[in-house]
């Protein structure tokens, strides 16, 4: 019996170990994903080829094959007409390198799970959350192409709302990734806090995480429409709390996805939000021994995001800002989900 613990502890270590990679893997694919927005590469690629498309162009002919078909598409009849082949060779770089990303995140989960898997190391009582979480990654491909087929018609750019969709989606392959990884990872050996929790913290701990999801779907709604581009001020709006404009669309709901005063306000009204939030967080553990530091760091993390934010915003959301403004949104979701699973997962046998 005690033979058959330690090997599945070991089994739980190695488990962790991958998803801590998958989780990694999937940030560079976020990482690339929001690259390819910020230099407009994604509607370079105007055809999903899942398989024959992890070959790019190889000739002369087949590179001016592939810019035709960009031609034909209103972002570059519209915006892009004088474009040259090398300009478009940058764009489809960024497009196809995120695709491939991709790919291989799919073969870095699903390779090691067989493995897991037909070696006996995963219970088949496990197998449904692995099986949810391929399910997951498929269906972010298809979100994807979804997502580009908005822009090749009649539009010059992608629907904020599918963008929101495909980003939100993919924190939350990994968060889920994260999550179990921190389940194998630590559950042999993390004591329990239950005894030495503020009240009503658990449900603090959810409603944070939540609030952190929801700032990064409005973040999407923010590139989706480049409302970063305008009122690049802080704290005013160009000199207003409530500047002009917050409710000029009808029915009155459209402003909150498709006005860019109000999708701005909102993103950066709710930043403060979560700014307080991490602070009550912190003073509600900063006497709890096994929580302090995480909500420090908790609180440390959002505190440098909120500074990157206001920088991105005065600088008029140059390239490099941008992108570590997103890093900065998956560093404060990984220790959100982190604090969150110290509080509703301590060790088994327990005071939970």
């Amino acid at each position: 019996m005690k033979e058959n613990s330690l090997l599945a502890q070991s089994s739980h270590k190695w488990i962790a170990v991958w998803l801590f990679f998958l989780c990694g893997f999937v940030a560079l694919v976020l990482v690339a994903g929001g690259m390819t927005r910020l230099t407009d590469s994604g509607l370079s690629i105007t055809e999903w080829k899942p398989v024959t498309g992890v070959i790019p162009p190889l000739t002369a002919d087949e590179w001016r094959s592939e810019f035709l078909k960009y031609q034909q598409i209103p972002e570059f009849r519209l915006i892009k007409s004088d474009m040259t082949l090398d300009e478009f060779k940058s764009i489809f770089w960024w497009e196809w390198g995120h695709r491939l990303l991709a790919r291989m995140a799919g073969v870095m989960f699903l390779l090691p799970f067989l493995y897991f898997w037909l070696t006996g190391r995963l219970a088949r009582k496990e197998l449904p959350k692995f099986v949810l979480l391929f399910t997951m990654g498929a269906g972010q491909g298809v979100l994807g192409w979804y997502m580009v087929m908005s822009g090749l018609s009649a539009r010059v750019d992608v629907s904020q709302y599918r963008l929101a969709a495909h980003l939100g989606l993919a924190f939350l392959i990994y968060g889920y990734s994260l999550w179990l990884a921190l389940g194998y990872w630590r559950e042999p050996e993390m004591p329990g806090q239950g005894s030495s929790l503020p009240g009503g913290f658990r449900s603090l701990c959810v409603l944070f995480l939540a609030a952190i999801f929801l700032q990064i779907l409005l973040g999407a709604l923010v590139a989706g429409l480049d409302a970063g581009l305008t009122y690049n001020t802080w704290p005013l709006m160009d000199g207003y709390w409530f500047p002009p404009g917050l409710l000029t669309l009808h029915p009155l709901p459209l402003n909150l996805f498709e006005n860019i005063t109000m999708v701005q306000f909102n993103h950066r009204s709710f930043a403060v939000v979560l700014l307080l939030c991490s602070v009550a967080i912190w003073w509600k553990t900063r006497h709890v021994a096994k929580l302090q530091m995480a909500s420090f760091v908790m609180l440390c993390v959002m505190l440098g995001q909120f500074g990157i934010g206001i920088w991105t915003l005065l600088s008029v959301a140059p390239l490099g800002l941008s992108a570590l403004h997103q890093l900065g949104a998956l560093a404060v979701y990984s220790v959100a989900i982190t604090l969150t699973h110290m509080v509703y997962h301590p060790a088994k046998g327990t005071d939970p």
